[in-house]
């Protein structure tokens, strides 16, 4: 490769990584979906769960463009190619082009499936369908999240790709292209790692960093894992334990 090729692949890799995992910087900078399309997206605070649907519909697009993006970089970094001519482009360069140009239309014709019938079929909605009354149905309950996620007593933890959002009936995980719902009354709650390190960062006292299955009691609800704050409290021998919350 030529340096210009080097410099661009090297460059174009730091930020699709920290594009898709989002640290700090990027948070801070605005450069994450969920700022570059706030207009669209609309206030979590509002409306959680219409956030959401599009939020995660919105992110899936724009990660399976990022190939797309790289070899229009290199149309410029390695003109020599010829890679704005697919039919003059090496055979490697034109495989790639396909796969680019195929993950995004996987990504549309997907969010497609799940923006039918007002979003009815994306897996937020198909989880919340779940709990609704035969009467009623997943709108309901998606109503009732946004009212007890707009409550100051809510607790929310964790970093932004992967959120755990507590509420007075809910318990939630908020990750980069999912969001995880279970009903606190029908959720089993097993300690199935645990971790512990001799001091904390910002303390000298010892943390204990756990991971908690939940699962619900409907088989039909996909159970998640969510990791709690660390604790630095005294830490005691950790056992497996099955507590039911609610």
């Amino acid at each position: 490769m030529d340096s210009p090729e080097v410099t661009f692949t090297l460059a174009y890799v730091v930020f699709a990584v920290c594009f898709v995992f989002t640290p700090t910087e990027f948070h801070s900078a605005g450069l994450t979906v969920q700022n570059l399309l706030s207009g669209w997206l609309g206030s979590e605070d509002a409306a959680f769960v219409p956030y959401h649907l599009r939020r995660t519909a919105a992110t899936l697009l724009c990660h399976s463009l990022l190939p797309l993006g790289y070899y229009v970089g290199m149309c410029f970094a390695a003109s020599e190619k010829r890679l704005y001519s697919p039919s003059q482009a090496p055979e490697t360069w034109r495989i790639f082009l396909l796969l680019a140009l195929t993950l995004p239309t996987i990504a549309c014709t997907l969010i497609y499936y799940w923006s039918r019938d007002r979003w009815a079929h994306h897996p937020l909605a198909r989880t919340l369908a779940h709990y609704a009354f035969p009467q009623s149905g997943w709108r309901a309950v998606a109503s009732s999240v946004d009212t007890e996620f707009r409550r100051i007593d809510k607790f929310a933890t964790g970093a932004p790709g992967a959120r755990v959002i507590v509420t007075d009936t809910w318990v939630m995980k908020v990750t980069t292209y999912r969001v995880h719902v279970a009903q606190q009354q029908d959720v089993h709650l097993t300690v199935t790692e645990s971790q512990q390190h001799d001091l904390a960062p910002d303390s000298n006292l010892p943390v204990q960093l756990l991971t908690i299955r939940v699962a619900s009691a409907n088989p039909a609800v996909p159970a998640f894992d969510i990791r709690p704050a660390p604790q630095t409290h005294p830490v005691v021998p950790t056992q497996q334990q099955t507590p039911r919350a609610g």
